[in-house]
């Protein structure tokens, strides 16, 4: 028996008094085929249950979840204050079009030079080609998009045929990417392209609709059970404003890892190192934004799976406040943790293809209140200066326990950068009860998680999922009811946390991930792996966004002496996206144009102000090992 705990009311909790603990847990690092006998020893009757209660009790599951009494009630989804406006931003209509959205996006963005954008005296400096850029050679008539489509093609295919297979895109059709292409070439030529995204490829992960592809979750066999008819609500929206959509982008399978390991079709490669991961569970997606393939792809984001590619491959993740994209055509639909999200290789990208998804549904309009959804304009200086009104909250202890010092240390320098150039004040803050937040996020998407597949694991498809995923499951169907509503109670107190805090701040930085990308064993690549310590290093920053819906951004920030990208994540507050591009963007290129202290005399000098960044945080840049630049403009 267990000796019961009884937690104090949320209001109650003396934050002097909080210690913060390191997160360590206890779990088997295991691949090959002692993975494979370990999956099937708990998935045993009896043995099966014994392992998975010792490990839920030596992680202090048991004790959080059966032993404590929680004076809280249930929160069953994410339930928000009301919030005060943003400032310097524009509304858009979300009933409106998407492509009048975008257009809205693109004035609030700075002024487009093409020479300026590409930082053309700075050649050994490399950029990634913005969509601003594909529409300028597209209207320039430098390159068409069927060109373009060629070049992709090649690269997909070239992908398709590796051994071992290690595949960006798993349903792939290039005859239709072709006739995509040849009609967006077409109205180029009339002069009547749709929108700025118009010729612009984008990949949409495997677990969101896009007509004809099918959606298997990168399973062997959910087409067989479920068709696609039509697109999501998402690529829908894209579609009309005359996006290219390559195909269904690789992950980690039915976005059960953190990792993109997927022996079903092969683990996609990090562009940065092939050796290593490139995050989870949209692997697929960010390696083909950070290879060069697209401007931008669609992820889904249920722990962090926009996020931690996003950050281990060195491009822009966005999630959004829950409820302000549609799921309508997604595998994970009817969760209360997920979101489709867009990364990008820049954050006015994502917020391009941001402004042309957003659109609250029918039911959570109204069981949600979504605030009406707005854009930050970037392209005043007015607008710049009034980044030094910002609070930014830092958990110190928890910011700095990372696998190495480098990745906080980088993250400390962004944030002094911030400091002096534009007078954001970064204020301690305390974050309570983080144990009991993670515990609360994997009930919460594991029960979930799990009420969706049912039917289909009962029909005897789970032993058709990879080992990893069968671990998991395994887990998730040990948790019973009151578990669920136990979490649900740890939901309600997680959130005053929280709620209390953006009292103070604005929002709230830590790295994106306690670890840049780690190395595949190549013992993984046939039958998966499970290693939770490198699990918690991934997941240690990302969970409070999901179980409690708030907007997240993950942006790169510079590399470790191993050459490996490492992000920095802004957490806002409910339905504050535009706060947090407006940031994430002076994180970016802009922050230096109207800089202070060292950068006193960089203001209109590019060069001085890379030179300025490079002194504090390392080489902003540089080109993946894995490059594909299907663009090949030459700027004069």
């Amino acid at each position: 028996m267990g000796k019961k705990r009884v937690m104090l009311p949320a209001e109650r909790i003396d934050l002097s008094a909080v210690k913060y603990e390191p997160q360590v847990l206890e779990a088997p690092h295991l691949t090959g085929l002692l993975f494979k006998l370990f999956v099937k020893m708990i998935e045993a009757p009896f043995i099966g249950s014994l392992i998975i209660y010792h490990l839920k009790k030596q992680n202090k599951m048991v004790e959080t979840l059966q032993y404590t009494e929680i004076p809280e009630g249930p929160m069953f989804k994410p339930e928000f204050p009301p919030q005060e406006p943003e400032q310097g931003v524009i509304v858009v209509d979300e009933d409106g079009k998407p492509e009048d959205r975008v257009e809205s996006a693109l004035k609030c963005l700075p002024h487009y030079d093409p020479v300026s954008c590409s930082l053309g005296d700075l050649a050994s400096t490399f950029q990634y080609w913005k969509i601003r850029d594909y529409a300028y050679a597209y209207r320039s008539r430098i390159v068409t998009p069927s060109t373009v489509a060629e070049r992709i093609i090649s690269v997909v295919e070239e992908y398709n045929n590796k051994s071992p297979p290690c595949p960006l895109v798993i349903s792939f059709n290039a005859e239709e990417v072709r006739k995509q292409a040849e009609a967006s070439t077409l109205r180029f030529e009339e002069g009547n392209p749709i929108s700025i995204l118009d010729g612009i490829f984008m990949a949409i992960k495997d677990d969101i609709d896009c007509y004809p592809h099918p959606s298997k979750g990168a399973t062997t066999w959910m087409h067989e059970v479920r068709s696609v008819e039509k697109d999501a609500v998402c690529v829908s929206r894209l579609r009309s404003c005359g996006v290219i959509l390559i195909g269904k982008a690789n992950m980690h399978e039915l976005g059960m890892g953190t990792t993109g390991n997927n022996p079903n079709y092969g683990t996609t490669r990090n562009p940065h190192a092939h050796e290593r991961y490139t995050g989870g569970s949209s692997s697929g997606p960010a390696a083909i934004v950070a290879s060069g393939l697209c401007s931008a792809a669609l992820g889904t984001d249920g722990g962090g799976s926009v996020r931690i590619p996003s950050s281990l491959c060195g491009v822009v993740g966005l999630k959004t406040t829950f409820g302000r994209t549609s799921m309508e055509g997604s595998l994970c639909g009817s969760g209360t943790v997920e979101i489709i999200g867009p990364i990008a290789s820049s954050v006015e990208d994502a917020m391009l293809v941001y402004a042309a998804i957003l659109g609250s549904s029918p039911v959570d309009r109204i069981a949600l209140k979504p605030a009406p959804p707005c854009l930050p304009i970037l392209s005043s200086p007015v607008t710049a200066d009034g980044l030094g009104s910002l609070q930014l909250g830092k958990y110190t202890a928890w910011f700095n326990d990372v696998h190495s010092p480098e990745i906080s240390d980088k993250c400390e320098d962004v944030l002094n950068l911030l400091s002096k150039t534009h007078g954001c004040e970064v204020i301690e803050i305390v974050i309570p009860e983080l144990h009991e937040m993670r515990t609360a996020h994997l009930v919460s998407f594991g029960v979930e998680t799990q009420c969706s597949l049912n039917p289909d694991c009962e029909d005897g498809k789970g032993m058709r999922l990879t080992h990893d995923t069968r671990t998991n499951v395994a887990l998730f169907r040990s948790f019973t009811g009151s578990d669920y509503v136990a979490a649900q109670c740890l939901r309600r107190r997680i959130m005053y946390h929280h709620m209390e805090i953006f009292k103070k701040v604005d929002i709230i930085v830590t790295p994106t991930t306690g670890m840049t990308a780690p190395v595949i064993p190549p013992s993984a690549l046939k039958f998966g792996e499970t290693d939770l310590q490198v699990t918690g290093y991934l997941m240690r920053f990302v969970i409070a966004a999901n179980l409690l819906g708030l907007p997240a951004i993950s942006v790169p920030i510079g590399y470790d002496k191993q050459g490996l990208p490492i992000g920095l994540q802004l957490l806002g507050r409910p339905w504050a996206e535009s706060t947090i591009l407006r940031l994430a963007s002076a994180v970016e290129v802009q922050i230096f144009l109207t800089s202070k202290g060292k950068c006193q005399n960089a203001v209109n000098s590019y060069t001085s102000v890379f030179k300025c960044f490079q002194e504090l945080c390392g080489k902003p840049k540089k080109q993946p090992a894995s490059f594909y630049d299907v663009l090949k403009m030459e700027l004069k």
